[in-house]
């Protein structure tokens, strides 16, 4: 029998709400589960992607996440991981310095074996690459095998990555996919009868991550029927409290109710979410954000979610700014190409998310296809003299189009559709304004699934049913 704890996403460095307690918080969570999986003595720890935030690390976090691995290899139990689209680097992951120094395994084709299990690892891939992708592993004596690896699957929701054609073009059987990169846990069942399951996110990385967080718990019997079972149960963690006060107001209350609202709450060390809606008076998020404040909360968002078509008889006019830059753009004679990215970028209907993939994949067409060709790097036929661009105006689409590559190198740190995605954090100075009377509740994942202990298969500890996840 091999017995591991599924966990991922655990975003290590994210100062959310650029709070240094918020990034303390989500190396405290990461911290929790190794002392657990020490103290369940369980075969291995399986990470899927995600260990960090970005792909910078400031070393106060590559530090604290060495001491928490340092623990469990002290336990002798093994680390388990692959690299997920937040942390990718172009060159060696963080992930091999831990492996260099002893203290984790970077899952690929070949089978790790813990205990009667062979783990195979397939690190986060763009979009745009999936199609070359083979899925040939190596083989393996083990009873069952399963796969680590990081992106949106179906047949979940918001899903980009299909599981059954991976499990249908994988070289080697496999039990179950153990996935990262969805904040929202969940299990499913594939056609041919394995078990996908996400794990979630062991902090909220966004205000939308309104259940409690957790990991898994994933059983391999050999003795556990025909066959062998695979058993997932989810057991919780304890993270900061999020207090999330919905206020929807009637016609004629205001900022009075929502103060009453925020009264009933005890907000002591809480990030506090106050959501407006209703039929009521405007309110403007400073006039309840001090009374949060005093409550003793440590991060504070107000946000009136609605629209009002009443401009007090104020008139304001502006010229059209994207008419001048568009006007700016002409001037500098780019290439079709760089034109062509400067659209995506800029002036698309492209979300922020998807921005880096989409130029990755213009890029790659242009490079792979007949675009030098076809002139698509050339500049306009008007010099940078002539159209008063200025004498770096003629390199212009070759500055772009290296800025391009590079955005498509790093697309994983801006891969759209991540369903539990942290979302992006303002700038400072924007935060300042938030706070001082315009802030807003973050945008982020979908609501998560009941992180109660919870199981599928044969019992485990004690734990129930996972239900509708199934």
């Amino acid at each position: 029998m091999t017995r591991v704890i599924h966990t991922g996403d655990t975003h290590l460095g994210y100062q959310q709400y650029h709070s240094p307690e918020r990034r303390q918080d989500f190396l405290d969570a990461f911290g929790a589960v190794v002392d657990d999986a020490i103290e369940d003595d369980v075969d291995a720890v399986v990470h899927a992607g995600d260990l960090f935030h970005d792909r910078r690390p400031e070393l106060v976090d590559i530090l604290g996440t060495l001491s928490v691995l340092r623990d469990l290899d002290d336990a002798g139990i093994p680390f388990l991981a692959v690299v997920g689209n937040h942390e990718v680097k172009r060159d060696a992951q963080w992930l091999d310095l831990f492996a260099s120094l002893g203290l984790a395994t970077r899952l690929g084709d070949d089978p790790v074996v813990v205990g009667d299990t062979a783990f195979y690892g397939l690190d986060y891939v763009p979009k745009s690459k999936r199609p070359d992708l083979e899925y040939r592993f190596t083989d393996h004596d083990a009873s069952f095998a399963a796969l680590v690896t990081h992106g949106l699957f179906q047949p979940f929701d918001y899903g980009d990555w299909d599981a059954e054609e991976v499990l249908a073009e994988s070289t080697v059987d496999l039990d179950a996919m153990l996935l990262g990169d969805n904040h929202k846990p969940g299990v499913k069942r594939a056609e041919d009868g394995t078990w996908l399951t996400y794990c979630g996110s062991t902090e909220r990385a966004s205000a939308d991550e309104r259940e409690d967080r957790g990991y898994n718990i994933v059983t391999f019997d050999a003795a556990g029927g025909e066959g062998g079972e695979v058993t997932i149960t989810r057991r919780g963690l304890p993270t900061r409290e999020f207090r999330f006060v919905d206020v929807d107001l009637s016609e004629g209350e205001g900022v009075d109710r929502v103060r009453e609202r925020v009264a009933e709450y005890d907000l002591t060390d809480a990030v506090t979410i106050v959501s407006i809606d209703g039929e009521g008076e405007p309110v403007a998020p400073a006039q309840v954000e001090e009374q949060v404040r005093e409550a003793g909360a440590l991060v504070v968002r107000v946000t009136d979610r609605r629209e009002f078509d009443d401009a007090g008889g104020v008139e304001v006019s502006f010229a059209d700014p994207d008419e001048a830059v568009r006007e700016r753009v002409r001037e500098m004679g780019l290439s079709p190409a760089a034109r062509e990215l400067d659209e995506v970028v800029r002036a698309s209907k492209v979300a922020d998310s998807t921005v880096a993939e989409t130029v990755e994949s213009r890029v790659e067409a242009l490079l792979d296809g007949d675009g030098e060709a076809d002139g698509a790097f050339d500049p306009a036929p008007e010099t940078a003299t002539e159209t008063g661009g200025g004498p770096d105006a003629s390199t212009a689409a070759e500055r772009m189009a290296a800025d391009a590559e590079e955005a498509g190198d790093d697309a994983a740190d801006g891969e759209g559709g991540d369903a539990g995605e942290p979302e992006p954090e303002p700038d400072p100075a924007a935060a300042a304004t938030e706070t001082d009377g315009g802030g807003t509740a973050d945008a982020g994942s979908p609501p998560d699934a009941d992180d109660g202990e919870e199981s599928t298969g044969a019992a485990d500890d004690g734990q129930t049913d996972w239900g509708d996840f199934a």
